[in-house]
């Protein structure tokens, strides 16, 4: 095996987005044949009991999950795995396919460990996705389901494109994830308020039994943040993601003028807004913590302050695709050093 700290000055070359294309192959190469990936599998997916909980009817046998953005298509489902998430959330899904922002439209931070990307829904539509989902569900580890508005759709008519989405993804998914926080769709984050979240959460629990998430920006003010997921919790959402990426253009050195930032320099910001959130709301809703996650310590003090899991994204393109064997084995560590015999038991500790 080439060592991925040898290999990244390499695939560093190559335009971000074009590195990506050539990631999303070799992961989507285990649905075609999956004998040779496993012996990765073997290696790099951890179990122990001690990681293992049963969420939303679903048993994740460890609790770092790939953030959506990654996957937008349902296109590496069973790659994903190979690397040793416990879970994945695909998408964002829109109802129609649709191209996304310019190119270039994705672009890295390399001295701050942080990617900016501007990519804008780029999917291939429900109808394509839904028949790669139905092809894979239900799968051995969770599958959540990333959804968003088309950029066409004006904001009047937003809700029906979510409502659509739920209908056609009905029974395919582990849990949904409404997202209207992504910076990089034109009005999105307009739609983070209480009366549109509120007329959705009635709506869409009324058709659908699956769990549905929201997932809040980090750049709100923390007492909306708090509100509006509280808000969305009392009229029926099943949890809480915090937080999307950032426009706070000053935690880089060389921004670009468009994009949301994910990665190293959002670890400080989704924290506190996560930490906000968990004051409020542990113990009432799952919670899920994504942003800047990129050690077993970091995730520890997610977990502890309240998160059931943890998402990563931008952490993988820098560390590589050992860095979530390598969580889970630390996480195993600093359980079992701290007592626990579950997760479970320290979901929350810094709460109690």
């Amino acid at each position: 095996m080439i060592n991925y700290q040898t290999l990244k000055p390499l695939l560093f070359k190559l335009q971000p987005e074009t590195a990506h294309h050539l990631a999303a192959f070799v992961l989507s190469l285990p649905n075609v044949c999956q004998i040779p990936f496993n012996f990765f599998l073997k290696s790099h997916f951890v179990t122990d009991d001690v990681l293992t909980q049963k969420l939303f009817g679903r048993a994740f046998l460890n609790p770092v999950g790939l953030g959506a953005g990654f996957d937008k298509n349902a296109t590496m489902i069973r790659g994903v795995q190979i690397l040793g998430f416990g879970f994945t959330e695909i998408g964002t899904v829109t109802p129609r396919a649709q191209p996304g922002n310019p190119k270039p439209r994705m672009f890295r931070h390399i001295e701050e460990e942080t990617i900016q990307n501007a990519m804008g829904f780029n999917n291939d539509g429900a109808y394509k996705v839904v028949k790669r989902v139905k092809k894979r569900f239900p799968f051995t580890t969770p599958i959540g389901i990333n959804i968003g508005k088309n950029k066409n759709t004006p904001e009047s008519e937003a809700i029906n494109d979510y409502i659509h989405l739920i209908k056609a993804f009905d029974g395919l998914g582990d849990y949904f994830v409404i997202n209207v926080s992504s910076p990089n769709t034109p009005g999105l984050r307009d739609l983070q308020n209480e009366a549109f979240i509120s007329n959705l959460f009635m709506q869409a629990k009324a058709l659908t039994k699956t769990p549905i998430l929201l997932k809040i920006s980090p750049d709100m003010e923390i007492e909306d943040a708090v509100a509006l997921a509280k808000m969305a919790v009392e009229k029926g959402a099943d949890g809480v993601i915090a937080t999307n990426t950032t426009i706070d253009y000053s935690l880089v050195k060389n921004p670009q003028k468009i994009g949301g930032l994910s990665g190293a320099v959002l670890k400080e910001k989704s924290f506190k807004i996560f930490d906000a959130l968990a004051k409020e709301l542990y113990g009432k809703t799952i919670l899920i913590s994504v942003g800047g996650i990129d050690s077993a310590q970091e995730a520890y003090k997610r977990i502890k302050a309240g998160a059931s899991l943890v998402q990563i994204y931008s952490g993988l393109i820098f560390h590589g695709p050992d860095m979530i064997m390598n969580i889970n084995k630390e996480l195993i560590k600093l359980l079992k050093a701290d007592g626990y015999k579950n997760i479970a038991q320290a979901i929350g500790a810094d709460r109690k």
